[in-house]
């Protein structure tokens, strides 16, 4: 079965410009939160979660004014079978060190908490200084793990979205509008 999307068959949920404009704000609220937090020379450690955030990331920190580095960090979650429980595997670290840096985590979309909430413990372990999570998508029906979202571009309450880095079967994350495929 192949999945196809027309993107002429409905408007976007949230457009090119909505999204330009909320990552503008949301760029400079994070410059704002960490410019007094961050020790001459020192600089925040952007980690995006791939796949997903790279294009929401790209955007994020063009529009920041705090010095930065970025590294990426790649997990997958499966479900395993026989106790029917969500497990994480990380597929790529962290090259950088975090131990006493300030880190920005970027996620596509925060939708059940379980990855988000992993990540967050994993970093803890590490030392770092401090640990925020920005997500361009906070997707709160099927919440299941408590998270503390820092910065969020839009919130949603269900749907299935599309663009912007979110795909299906690993298509449209280059489509510069955000689609719904429904409830």
């Amino acid at each position: 079965m192949s999945l196809h999307y027309d993107m002429a068959s409905q408007p976007p949920l949230f457009a090119q410009k909505d999204i330009a404009r909320r990552v503008a704000e949301l760029g400079a609220e994070i410059s704002t939160h960490y410019e007094g937090l961050l020790a001459e020379g020192e600089t925040l450690l952007v980690v995006g979660v791939l796949n997903g955030a790279f294009v929401f990331m790209a955007d994020l920190i063009r529009a920041m004014s705090v010095p930065l580095e970025v590294d990426f960090i790649r997990l997958s979650s499966y479900e395993d079978q026989q106790t029917s429980s969500s497990k994480i595997v990380m597929l790529k670290d962290l090259e950088r060190d975090v131990r006493h840096r300030h880190i920005l985590v970027v996620e596509d979309i925060a939708d059940c908490g379980l990855t988000l909430n992993w990540l967050l413990e994993y970093l803890k372990t590490r030392d770092p200084a401090s640990v925020r999570l920005a997500v361009a998508i906070d997707k709160k029906a099927r919440r299941e793990h408590a998270l503390s979202l820092d910065f969020v571009a839009f919130g949603i309450e269900d749907g299935f979205l599309i663009g912007y880095g979110l795909d299906a079967g690993r298509r449209y994350r280059e489509f510069p509008a955000i689609y719904s495929l429904g409830g």
